[in-house]
């Protein structure tokens, strides 16, 4: 049997639940909390096989999956939020547990990361030299993959610094682990299946983004017209590291306009 997650919870208020990206964990977030755990109950959850819940091993590493055991250790209706990767899987969450939905944020994320069917993403090639360097240094791999979320950013050496030191509070994931959850961003597409979100959705980008193209603003705009929008015009692909001020008032005004304090 599947270990349950472990969560971590702050606060009092509407949950907010933030889903972290690959090769990542929950840390992320940490700059962000402060600042919400007065007014919202604030839950961040590590992935299978992250940080905190290292020890969880899944017999398919899926979205589906990892939408389930979210959603089970949380254990009520909820905003989910997620980056990059965490985006998708808070959008599995969506389109699996509408029940348990309260709204849905998607920051610097894409239903579909890779190029293919004329769908604006990350070359296949890319993900695929990846997992080759997956192989032979996961903490050089790691690296890399920092440089090219903060690339365009204006502050990029001190972007990296900061996710570097908070992620590192905590043991690497393992290599299988690192290679079956970078194989979601590989293979996922939700784009037919999140026409069917009914809950109030919030898309942020960075417009200097090197992994999820400005074109995909526009494609989903087509795909969920009841969605809205924000584009950060400085920010790369971790808007709320780099732009942290203006992310919680973006966040914190949507949720004002959308829920009411006792939701």
């Amino acid at each position: 049997m599947t270990q349950k997650l472990k969560i971590a919870s702050t606060g009092q208020g509407t949950p907010l639940v933030f889903i972290h990206g690959w090769g990542l964990n929950s840390a992320v977030w940490q700059p962000c909390l402060a600042n919400l755990q007065t007014d919202f109950e604030v839950i961040t959850v590590d992935l299978p096989g992250f940080a905190t819940n290292n020890s969880v091993q899944l017999a398919e590493y899926s979205l589906v999956e990892i939408a389930e055991l979210i959603t089970l250790a949380v254990g009520k209706p909820a905003i989910y939020i997620g980056w990059s990767l965490g985006g998708l899987i808070a959008s599995q969450i969506a389109i699996s547990h509408p029940k348990l939905l309260l709204g849905l944020v998607t920051v610097a994320s894409s239903p579909q990361f890779v190029e293919r069917d004329n769908w604006p993403g990350i070359k296949a090639s890319v993900l695929a030299l990846f997992h080759q360097q997956l192989a032979q240094d996961t903490t050089k791999t790691i690296s890399n993959f920092l440089k090219i979320q903060a690339m365009g950013s204006p502050h990029i050496r001190q972007d990296i610094k900061t996710i570097r030191d908070l992620v590192m509070q905590y043991a690497q994931p393992s290599r299988q682990v690192l290679d079956d959850s970078l194989s979601l961003l590989e293979t996922s597409n939700l784009s037919e299946q999140i026409q069917s979100i009914d809950k109030p959705f919030l898309r942020l980008y960075g417009k200097l983004d090197g992994l999820v193209p400005k074109q995909v603003i526009s494609r989903v705009d087509e795909i969920v017209p009841n969605s809205q929008s924000y584009i950060f015009e400085q920010a790369s692909h971790a808007p709320f590291i780099s732009h942290q001020s203006e992310f919680l008032v973006v966040l914190k005004n949507w949720i004002a306009q959308n829920f009411t304090k006792n939701t």
